[in-house]
């Protein structure tokens, strides 16, 4: 695979990491053995992931810095790529503890930035995958690509033919910092040629006004304060936790029809409820808590391609208002309003226009915009698969999501998606939120809440 630069985006993600901050986005995935044949051996897997690895060259890439850091990193192939270095055996019998293990550990910079651990003899009988990839490779919903490129729509596998992958020479200090100086170049090039650009293109300059208007308010959004005073920032471990919930996605749907919102919505207004319940019960006031939400900006039709294509809109969850369909009201209103005003899309702009600063300048707003005072929690909602999924013959059942943590963050949370269910993932700093798992049976008890008050006929909210 040919080496490829990080954009500034995913550059970001190396430079806000901590030693108690891993910026890896991960999931928790469980498996039904098959019933028609042998379950597989953790070999029979181990080949099985091997043979997939042509449809993700980049988990055979790792970072290549360039020299001064004139430029952000490079992928480069690794020379020496070893797959047993990526995925490894656990005996464990309690998935939860091996996620915990697995995710309270940074990835090794000098390789491809991923691992799977595969538990094939759980306590119930079943199947544990934890996998976790660096977010300079991926971001939520790659991930998710990623971990469904191990899996068919079949219990049987098609045959998969060897790739003959051989790495590509790596450049070395001299080339990369060549490279380096002739990229920086080509975007003071694309800069001076940009007036050009729009004497031929003239119709675009009418976007203009719209587009600064958009990039603005995603700016000054995003520098705005957040509660300042949460327990949900302060101070940070590397010790993590996972703690989790399932439940019909139709819960979900209901209570956005009723309401004429939409699911992520919903899962906005559970995280309000949830955490104004954990605040009542430790005998605290419950505060408005500014939380970063990550939104895709993909095509719709996929490009294939990995790196973060994702931008960032800031929402204030009501956690102090006690009508559950108010939180809800106050935060469709807001989501609607940010959408209405183009803010997912100023954000994608702003965060490309960052690539042509200098990466001083680059580093020191990456620790801005993750900082304790930059906002309180990560909320995201990450669509998984719709249809059946097996490996090797056995089934998908269920799948948990780990969001990124920036440093001096104690929770962030995710939902994603396996057909007709929902799996909720509150991944906390096990020292600075040791009740996560209180929080996560908050969360799921103000689903049932939301879903039960829309039972009787209610009007959409105006």
């Amino acid at each position: 695979m040919t080496a490829t630069r990080l954009s500034a985006l995913d550059a970001s993600f190396l430079e806000v990491e901590t030693p108690a901050a891993h910026m890896h986005v991960g999931w928790a995935a469980i498996f039904d053995p098959p019933e028609t044949r042998q379950r597989p051996t953790f070999d029979e897997l181990f080949a099985h992931i091997g043979t997939r690895m042509a449809r993700a060259p980049r988990y055979r890439q790792r970072l290549a810095e360039v020299p001064l850091e004139l430029a952000e990193p490079m992928w480069v192939d690794d020379d020496g790529f070893r797959l047993e270095r990526h995925v490894h055996h656990s005996e464990r019998s309690d998935l939860a503890d091996l996620v915990d293990d697995v995710m309270s550990r940074r990835l090794r910079r000098d390789r491809p930035l991923w691992e799977i651990w595969i538990a094939d003899r759980l306590g119930d009988g079943r199947l544990g995958i934890v996998g976790k990839a660096h977010h300079c490779m991926v971001d939520g919903l790659a991930a998710v690509e990623i971990a469904t490129l191990l899996l068919d729509p079949t219990p049987e596998p098609p045959e998969q033919a060897l790739d003959g992958w051989r790495p590509e020479p790596a450049p070395g200090p001299l080339g990369l910092l060549a490279g380096g100086v002739m990229d920086r170049a080509g975007r003071v090039v694309e800069l001076a040629t940009s007036p050009l650009h729009f004497a031929r293109h003239p119709r675009e300059l009418l976007d203009l006004p719209t587009r600064a208007a958009e990039t603005g308010r995603a700016f000054t959004d995003s520098i705005r304060p957040g509660a300042g005073v949460s327990r949900f920032t302060g101070r940070s471990s590397p010790l993590r936790h996972l703690a989790t919930a399932r439940r019909p996605l139709d819960d979900l749907r209901q209570a956005a029809r009723a309401t004429g919102t939409s699911v992520n919505d919903v899962l906005l207004a559970a995280v309000a409820g949830g955490v104004r319940a954990f605040e009542r019960e430790r005998h605290q006031t419950p505060l408005a808590l500014k939380t970063m939400v990550p939104v895709s900006v993909r095509p719709q039709n996929g490009d294939g391609a990995l790196g973060n294509r994702i931008a960032f809109v800031f929402v204030d969850l009501p956690c102090e208002e006690p009508d559950p369909l108010r939180r809800l009201e106050v935060i469709a209103g807001q989501m609607g309003a940010r959408k209405d005003a183009g803010e997912p899309e100023g954000a994608d702009l702003l965060l490309r226009l960052i690539s042509y600063t200098p990466r001083t300048l680059q580093h020191m707003l990456s620790r801005v915009v993750t900082s304790p005072r930059a906002f309180d929690l990560t909320v995201s909602n990450i669509p998984g698969p719709r249809e059946p999924l097996w490996m090797l013959g056995c089934e998908l059942q269920e799948a948990y999501p780990v969001v990124p943590m920036a440093d001096q963050h104690a929770v962030s949370i995710g939902l994603t998606t396996v057909r007709d269910d929902v799996f909720l993932g509150v991944y906390a700093d096990r020292e600075a939120l040791p009740e996560a798992d209180r929080l996560a049976e908050l969360i799921d008890a103000e689903f049932t809440e939301l879903r039960d008050w829309v039972a009787e006929p209610t009007p959409a909210f105006a």
